[in-house]
């Protein structure tokens, strides 16, 4: 034992001062592998969203919409969900409450107080002032400028220790929302502080402002997309003053029915049906008293039928058969897409109550994959 000791040593002494042959990017490199057999710890989520985990720890998640779309409203959700188990469609995914912190960079501190005060504390119900006190750290940094509000968002991560981080909004971290390089620095210092810290960190951002583009706003905008797990996108109905809050994007788990809500006499948010339009069909869309195509759906897919509401019907064998395209399966979202560019369906309750028709028929089957709904062909 003791000769090859000594062989060993004289060996390794031969080739003192020799280049090693790994660098130290290389043991970086072998750091950052993964394997299939690697352990990793399993994605954790915050909440539910109509039974679907969402909100995941180490992750960041978009929430956006035009201006006085609801986004602060869903926001104020989450945050008065971690104190209680539930609001609304959202449910806290465990019986112990969670820590949030609001970073708060558009509104007045008086805005900010009156929807903890007013919105959060009684959302969150009996005992929500102490509550609210106790697991709440709330910063309207309005005042300070742009370039200290990433340094003191760090701050408040490492002190406070939250598991739900909301910044509102994340266009105020930066001078340019497009300049490149400095919303590619910002989402890597969030991605950072969410993995670091093992907290999920909610991004609010406005979208562009022109009617039909639900993009996010600027350079940021365009980061944020691609880094955040999840992407919701908040809006305003009119006339019937209802918000709609649905998932456009993610990478785990589909939640394809949006949630409805409206404000209530005491400025608290109700669940809402989704609102039909007055005039229309059973598909939600206007038609005409004689019977005729609509000038927006494709006749490729309309059936004239006097039984039929409106007198005509979509042909909805031909429909999914054409936007399947001989797919064994596609996902929820891109089966609405085609759908509904196939069909020139704009209204989302249109396409609802062609997808269940489908489903009554059977036309195609749905299935679950891992998280994801998928739809499939129904066999003859």
């Amino acid at each position: 034992m003791e000769n090859k000791l000594m062989n060993k040593l004289e060996a390794e002494l031969a080739h003192a001062g020799e280049a090693t042959l790994v660098s130290p990017m290389m043991l970086m490199l072998e750091q950052l592998r993964i394997t299939p057999d690697r352990q990793l710890r399993e994605v954790e989520f915050l909440f539910t969203l109509k039974g679907k985990p969402c909100f995941p720890r180490r992750e960041l998640v978009a929430v956006t919409g035009k201006a006085k779309s609801g986004k602060t409203f869903v926001t104020s959700m989450l945050m008065a969900c971690c104190m209680m188990h539930g609001v609304l469609s959202f449910k806290r995914d465990g019986e112990k409450p969670l820590r949030m912190l609001w970073y708060d960079t558009e509104q007045s501190d008086e805005s900010t107080q009156d929807i903890l005060r007013n919105r959060i504390v009684p959302m969150v119900g009996e005992g929500g002032e102490q509550m609210v006190s106790e697991m709440a750290d709330v910063f309207n940094v309005r005042c300070v400028e742009w370039k200290d509000r990433r340094d003191l968002l760090t701050e408040a991560v490492v002190r406070c220790k939250p598991d739900l981080v909301v910044v509102d909004g994340i266009r105020d971290l930066v001078s340019d929302i497009n300049d490149g390089v400095l919303a590619q620095e910002v989402m890597e210092e969030l991605m950072h502080l969410a993995t670091e810290h093992n907290c999920c960190i909610v991004c609010v951002l406005h979208q562009n402002k022109s009617g039909e583009d639900r993009n996010l706003r600027g350079w940021i905008g365009t980061e944020l997309m691609n880094k955040a797990f999840e992407v919701y996108s908040c809006e305003k109905l009119m006339p019937q003053r209802i918000f709609k809050l649905e998932q456009t994007l993610t990478r785990k788990h589909d939640i394809e029915q949006p949630m409805y809500f409206e404000v209530g006499d005491d400025g608290l948010p109700v669940k809402a049906s989704a609102p039909m339009r007055e005039a229309g069909d059973e598909y939600g869309n206007e038609s005409r008293d004689n019977g005729e195509s609509l000038p927006k759906l494709n006749g490729r897919y309309i059936v004239h039928d006097k039984n039929s509401a409106g007198y005509w019907r979509f042909d909805i064998m031909r429909l999914f058969h054409d936007a399947m395209m001989g797919a064994e399966e596609i996902g929820g979202k891109e089966l609405r897409q085609r759908v509904m560019q196939l069909s020139g369906i704009v209204n989302p309750f249109s396409y609802n109550k062609a997808l269940t028709d489908a489903l009554e028929q059977k036309v195609i089957e749905r299935h679950e994959r891992d998280g994801h709904t998928v739809y499939c062909p129904a066999p003859f």
